[in-house]
């Protein structure tokens, strides 16, 4: 988690600067465009402090009313984070636009906009780029889409989201500030807070999704699943192998069930070995997995039946 933290450091530090600047300049130029970065940077800087709260809570031992850990908490956190970029970044920036298309008013000298647009990209990509390093180290991956489709992270997904969203926004902000420099058409400037406001909401969608499978249960890849049944399979005391059921209950935290059926003249002191020696494969294939439960029974038993 020491990891994800530093993606999130690093993201609040420069959100913390870009808003500031945004505001100001928003002042100056009474840019709405600025106005809906500046509540997209200040939204993003909040969140940072609402997943590190996140990761703090998520790392507390089990207690009798929680046997499996807090681990779930970050995805708690990072779905409030969700709803934060969905209700406050995206609809008032979207509401902020709206008005502007209206009442549309010229914008004061817009090179202040595009200084501190140029700035907010340098830190703004900085950030994106420790977030993505992060990402692709906790998958062992170089492929980006490969990466987000299997982060467990929400963390360093969301920060990586935030960031991702916060480049396109600006981006759009640079572009509607130019067409409306040029064209001389202020209704420019709403039409791009509009976007922003789209997008952000959009992003929160699709952390929301991510989110929900994991708030609810979610299981194990089945190419992970295939594996750990060919780790089992390859004990000389194993006969076949049921069910192999694995949840999420962390960020880095699998919870592991196996169905095990041994040879019939399998003793049970040989039963416990297999089990301890499957249990230390596994664990060492994949570290993320915490606890192992192993139902495990003898053909011999299997064929005798209860009683």
């Amino acid at each position: 988690m020491s990891e994800s933290k530093i993606a999130v450091f690093g993201a609040i530090g420069a959100n913390i600067a870009i808003a500031a600047s945004k505001f100001i300049v928003a002042g100056i130029t009474g840019s709405s465009v600025m106005i809906s970065e500046g509540i997209h940077s200040t939204v993003d800087t909040f969140n940072g402090f609402l997943l590190l709260l996140g990761l703090k809570f998520s790392r507390r031992p089990p207690t009798p009313e929680h046997p499996f850990g807090h681990g779930k908490e970050l995805y708690f956190w990072s779905l409030i984070v969700a709803v934060l970029i969905f209700g406050v970044g995206g609809g008032i920036s979207a509401y902020e636009g709206i008005l502007h298309m209206r009442s549309p008013v010229p914008m004061q000298d817009p090179f202040w906009n595009y200084l501190v647009l140029g700035i907010a990209a340098a830190f703004e990509g900085g950030s994106f780029l420790i977030a993505l390093r992060q990402l692709q180290a906790e998958n062992e991956t170089s492929d980006f889409r490969e990466a987000l489709r299997n982060n467990r992270d929400p963390s360093t997904l969301s920060v990586v989201a935030e960031d991702g969203a916060a480049l396109a926004g600006l981006a759009i902000a640079a572009v509607g500030t130019l067409l409306s420099q040029v064209l001389e058409m202020p209704v420019i400037d709403g039409a791009a807070s509009t976007l922003i406001g789209a997008l952000l909401c959009g992003v929160a969608i699709l952390l929301m999704r991510q989110l929900r499978g994991l708030l609810v249960g979610e299981g194990i890849r089945p190419d992970t699943s295939a594996a750990i049944r060919r780790i089992v399979l390859r004990n000389p005391s194993v006969c076949k192998v049921g069910a192999i059921l694995g949840m999420y209950m962390g960020a880095d935290d699998i919870l592991l069930t196996l169905d095990v059926e041994f040879q019939a003249d399998t003793t049970a002191s040989e039963v416990a070995h297999a089990v301890d020696a499957i249990e230390k494969e596994i664990r060492t294939a994949y570290p993320k997995i915490k606890r192992i439960y192993i139902e495990g029974r003898s053909l011999a038993a299997a064929v005798r039946g209860p009683g």
